[in-house]
């Protein structure tokens, strides 16, 4: 009898040395779920995978999204049922800063801050492109102004009297700006403005006239696939004034975009919060990224593991020594 004791008692020394080791690696007995909001669009299920990645690797986090509409996932922060919002677009939430200011959620930093918007066109409208055998079509275009200068570069093709400007997507906030830009540059005397329909039918647009070598002028917005893989200018504007803005006189304003979390988990996963707190990345990086995906036809976690193993030095900026060991040794398995 004695001897079972003691076989019982080893056997369960074993089991629990065995539950304390399985999680050796990242210092956590005890796995925490994080629920990452999925807004609907690619850079925010990036960021999703990226900083998923780190807490699986670093912080025994189990990382999963959840989908839905912007309102719908900013609710669920504030409910509680969205733990991580990795790319809160603060201006498009009117009830933002007096949520933070209420204590609804935690904000913990800006995940990025030089996002634009605008009128692009391919740089070779400009400068041309000796490689593509380009010629400069419009040298001296710098601004939206001066766009009236070159109507006949962009020729709308359902009309050869006036040039076409590709404008933003009906019911989008911005779209109003944008025909309001339209008008108060007198460009609706020389261009059209044409409605595209929808952001694939944007995107296709701009793509199909930049592969031919093509000129057009359309609105477009960093970061995404196509500025991360495309070379295209944004034509400068006046400084952004907030009451001029909306009538279309000046640049469309950069947002910070930040990260947040929800009150429970804030409290939850102190460590992976604080990693939270340094995570800062960029619109290029972004871009970036979201160019490898679309030319690689990328998973989200392939991606955050090829940008982790790229951007290398960003491990070091956002973890520990000791966290950082953790990442590079699981992105080397």
């Amino acid at each position: 009898m004695k001897n079972k004791s003691l076989l019982v008692i080893a056997c369960l020394s074993i089991a629990l040395l065995f539950s304390a080791c399985g999680d050796a690696d990242t210092g956590y007995a005890k796995q925490i779920k994080a629920v990452f909001a999925d807004a609907g669009w690619d850079s925010i299920r990036f960021h999703n995978a990226v900083a998923s990645f780190i807490g699986g690797a670093a912080y025994n986090i189990a990382g999963e999204d959840i989908p839905g509409t912007t309102p719908i996932t900013y609710n669920g922060l504030i409910s509680g049922d969205v733990d991580v919002y990795m790319e809160v677009w603060v201006d498009n939430l009117p009830t933002y800063h007096d949520d933070v200011r209420a204590g609804k959620f935690k904000e913990l930093g800006v995940n990025f801050d030089d996002n634009k918007q605008g009128l692009y066109v391919p740089r070779y409208v400009i400068e041309g492109d000796p490689e593509r055998g380009i010629e400069p079509m419009a040298p001296d275009l710098r601004t939206v102004e001066d766009l009236r200068k070159y109507s006949h570069v962009f020729k709308d093709p359902d009309d050869n009297t006036k040039g076409r400007i590709y404008g933003a997507i009906s019911g989008w906030e911005v779209d109003t700006v944008m025909r309001n830009k339209y008008k108060f540059y007198g460009l609706d005397e020389y261009y059209n403005y044409f409605d595209p329909g929808s952001e694939a039918a944007s995107v296709a647009a701009i793509t199909a006239a930049y592969n031919k070598g093509e000129p057009i002028v359309a609105y477009h917005w960093d970061p995404t696939w196509l500025t991360g893989k495309l070379d295209l200018v944004l034509l400068e504007d006046a400084p952004y004034d907030p009451e001029l803005y909306p009538l279309g006189q000046t640049e469309c304003p950069s947002m910070n975009i930040t990260i947040c979390v929800s009150n429970e988990f804030y409290e939850k996963a102190p460590d992976f919060v604080d990693f939270l707190r340094k995570y800062r990345t960029s619109s290029a990086l972004t871009a970036e990224a979201l160019a490898y995906i679309e030319d690689n036809d990328a998973s989200m976690e392939e991606t955050a593991k090829w940008f982790l193993k790229e951007h290398d030095e960003l491990i070091d900026q956002w973890l520990p020594e000791d966290k950082a060991k953790l990442v590079r040794n699981k992105l080397s398995q």
